[in-house]
């Protein structure tokens, strides 16, 4: 079987070694020795001023949202995973949906600058599969009307733009630290600010608002446990090795498919990518239903990613006019692709859509 993502499992025996140390000192959470050891070591790793290590990447948007005091609308991208949108509703603030653009299926700043009204107070952007945003029109855009800039950098561990790690832009960038990520801890995320005042806030706001032996504010259980930290700190220093694989299978299909009848999202900044997705956009649903029923047959799994279009999910939004995300999103299908995925296997899958397309 092959699916569309596989976990990197470093050596049992390393891990072991850090559970060892975890039940010699018998403390398994509440900001332990190895979550503080990971933090250090992700903000010397990614280049950037604070890092607050969570329990998941949905956490760290809600926590953004709260620390920011957003209360009144977000406008947000419908071309994402729903915990994009899900954390602005669950914090009860209206998400507001601006269209993709066509070519690289990041949010719109042109469609964004033209839904800014009185009421809104926030932009949050997904860096879709990794792929940075437009950060300096939107920057300006959020400046000029002073609203916060969020982004959903969920996907973006690692990736630079002109050698900035991409989670030093906007106010506040979030990640997921999920087990099928580049980079993982099991589950988890983390939340990146320049900002120390934020930064303060964000440290408060995860652990139920206490200091010390008091409290000081509101605040929710975001922490993580010395576990997760363990296998956070095994797979950190393989991460340049899981994007180099993770590359050259990119590569391979890059020269395998015909691109004739697929497009894939176009970068328009330079950028250092991780290489976290392969996404491929077919003529029609139709046809990608047609590849992904082939591929099945032969026991490979991609994933319909990002499905459904968020504007259309009537529970997040009563309306909304996204017409390009809602044609784009039936037609996007994640490829397999993972550090140990054989090149031969990558030869049959595209072989296989080769076939089905033509």
């Amino acid at each position: 079987m092959i699916n569309v993502t596989k976990t990197y499992l470093p050596p049992i025996e390393e891990y072991q070694q850090y559970v060892q140390g975890i039940w010699q000192r018998n403390q398994l959470t509440n900001n332990g020795p190895l979550v503080q050891e990971l933090e250090k070591k992700l903000k010397e790793y990614l280049g950037v001023k604070h890092c607050f290590y969570v329990s998941n990447g949905t956490i760290a948007i809600q926590i953004a949202l709260k620390v920011l005091n957003i209360t009144k609308e977000v406008i947000t991208t419908p071309f994402s995973y729903c915990a994009t949108s899900h954390a602005i509703v669950w914090e009860n603030c209206t998400p507001v949906f601006a269209d993709i653009s066509p070519d690289d299926f990041c949010i719109d700043p042109s469609k964004v600058e033209q839904l800014i009204t009185e009421n809104t107070e926030a932009i949050l952007a997904t860096h879709v599969y990794g792929n940075p945003c437009e950060v300096d029109t939107l920057a300006a855009i959020a400046q000029k009307h002073n609203i916060k800039l969020i982004y959903d950098a969920a996907h973006a561990f690692g990736v630079k733009v002109n050698g900035t790690s991409l989670f030093s832009f906007g106010d506040i960038s979030t990640c997921s630290f999920h087990s099928t990520k580049v980079f993982h801890s099991t589950e988890g995320g983390a939340i990146f600010t320049d900002d120390d005042q934020l930064a303060y806030l964000i440290d408060s706001y995860r652990s139920f608002g206490h200091k010390s032996d008091n409290y000081y504010t509101i605040g929710i259980n975001g922490k993580n446990s010395e576990f997760h930290a363990a296998m956070g700190l095994c797979v950190l220093p393989k991460v340049k090795e899981i994007v180099e694989a993770r590359k050259n299978i990119f590569d391979l299909y890059d020269k395998l498919l015909n691109w004739d009848k697929l497009t894939k999202p176009k970068v328009k900044i330079p950028v250092e990518s991780n290489h976290a997705y392969y996404p491929v956009f077919f003529d029609s649903e139709e046809v990608l239903l047609k590849v992904r029923t082939a591929l099945e047959a032969e026991n490979i799994f991609p994933r319909r990613y990002f499905y459904p279009s968020l504007s259309t999910l009537k529970f997040v939004t009563a309306e909304s006019n996204c017409p390009i995300s809602d044609d784009a999103a039936p037609r996007a299908m994640a490829l397999p692709l993972y550090y140990d995925l054989a090149h031969t296997d990558v030869e049959r899958i595209s072989t296989i859509i080769n076939n089905t397309i033509s």
